[in-house]
């Protein structure tokens, strides 16, 4: 156990890289992040759609004059009772609740698109969050790596003293050199996985990628409570792809109402006012509407595709709450496993590998063990820490995706600050 409290100490003394939270970086990720900002603006110019849809066609003005005896105006103006100069106004009034339903249908579609904002927001904060675990697993590897690689280095050191006075085989030796190898090999698959997932981060930040980002604090797991039925009551009531869905089923029955009003008359009207000189003003109106005579077989095929396009978007609308359900379920699952792993490991495996490690140790320093033991003894408190580190890796990615199904905060990634929560749609500027 001492050999163990020595190679801790001087893990923990060798590295000394900035401490930092996430709280700060998921602040700067909804501020800068391009995914976020291009969404926002989408949403912002599909809101304005609504005020289009509703409004009315501009007003038409006619100018024109009818001369006699010539070509140009006012050519038999006061002696021909043909000859004028007037201007007209019209109006088109499209059939009553063809404008409510196009601006309901733009409504949808907004709301279609909150959504996907929302959708975004969702991903790329669970994108931050997941690199940042990937990063306290990177560096809480890289500490175990150490520790272990400096009780081999000790053993090492033992061996060979041990061999000098013939009271050790060459492959003791041999062997303990081949396992520092092997450390140092899966040393530098974490030290590549930290410099990713920082270049990961910084992406996600739109910074330059190679922008320093700091260790992050170690965050104690704590088991949600979350019962699986409970998820899927908060998918049904908060999942934005869920809510995506929905809107698309309601923007498809508008859309098939407003089909089935495709052949009711829209009309025209105008009124105009024409000097005629001398022989004083004539005043004119008029009222123009179109025969639906050529467009029943239009609209009754365009009817007929509407209902296939709402039939549609209800299959869309079905199969993905059974694929949300789905993944719900899955990550729900992994998240319960992991947690149950990591509580074997930490309360049974780990303590019995560490006992056994120094007791083997302690023999072989009074030339009582042998060093095949010590060695297997190392090697599985360090297989059973790092499959710990794992589960837990594992358990704190599938909260995270998770939190991104359902959109629900499942867990405090900053503990000692305060979490900047992802606005809901209600919540964003108009």
């Amino acid at each position: 156990m001492r050999l163990i409290l020595f190679a801790l100490s001087i893990s923990l003394a060798a590295r000394d890289v900035p401490r930092g939270r996430l709280e700060p970086l998921l602040a700067e990720a909804l501020r800068r992040n391009p995914e976020i900002l291009a969404a926002r603006k989408k949403l912002e110019a599909m809101r304005q759609k609504p005020a289009m849809e509703r409004s009315l066609p501009d007003p038409m003005i006619s100018v024109g004059y009818a001369s006699v005896n010539g070509p140009f105006p006012g050519q038999g103006l006061g002696r021909e009772p043909l000859a004028n100069i007037g201007i007209m106004v019209s109006q088109t009034l499209p059939a009553p609740g063809k404008l409510r339903l196009r601006a309901a249908i733009a409504s949808k579609e907004a709301s279609g698109m909150e959504q996907e904002y929302w959708m975004a927001e969702l991903s790329v904060v669970s994108r931050l969050k997941q690199a940042w675990h990937k990063l306290h697993h990177g560096y809480a590897m890289l500490d175990l790596l150490d520790r272990n690689r400096a009780l081999l280095e000790r053993m090492t050191k033992i061996a060979e003293a041990r061999y000098a006075l013939g009271k050790a085989a060459q492959q003791d030796v041999l062997r303990s050199q081949s396992q520092l190898i092997l450390l140092e090999a899966r040393r530098e698959k974490f030290e590549q996985e930290l410099q990713s997932r920082e270049a990961e981060i910084n992406s996600l930040l739109a910074r330059p990628l190679e922008t320093a980002v700091p260790q992050p604090y170690d965050v104690e797991p704590a088991e949600p409570f979350v019962s699986l039925e409970a998820l899927y009551r908060q998918a049904e009531a908060h999942a934005p792809a869920l809510a995506k869905e929905k809107a698309g089923v309601e923007r498809a029955e508008l859309v098939l109402n407003l089909a089935r009003k495709d052949g009711a008359i829209d009309y025209t009207v105008g009124g105009g006012v024409a000097t005629m000189g001398s022989m004083g003003t004539m005043y004119q109106a008029k009222l123009d509407f179109n025969l639906p005579v050529f467009t029943r077989s239009r609209q009754h095929a365009a009817v007929l595709e509407q209902l296939s396009e709402v039939d549609r978007a209800r299959r869309s609308y079905q199969a993905t709450g059974n694929q949300l359900l789905f993944r719900i379920k899955d990550d729900w699952l992994q998240s319960s496993s992991s947690w149950r792993l990591m509580r074997l490991y930490s309360t049974t495996m780990l303590p019995q590998a560490t006992v056994t490690l120094d007791s083997s140790l302690a023999g072989y320093e009074n030339g009582q063990g042998d060093f095949t033991n010590v060695l297997a003894s190392l090697m599985s408190v360090l297989d059973a820490e790092m499959a710990y580190h794992e589960e837990s890796l594992n358990y704190h990615l599938a909260l995270l995706r998770l939190e991104e199904s359902t959109g629900v905060p499942l867990m405090d990634d900053d503990p000692a600050a305060a979490q900047i929560p992802t606005p809901a749609p209600a919540e964003i500027a108009r």
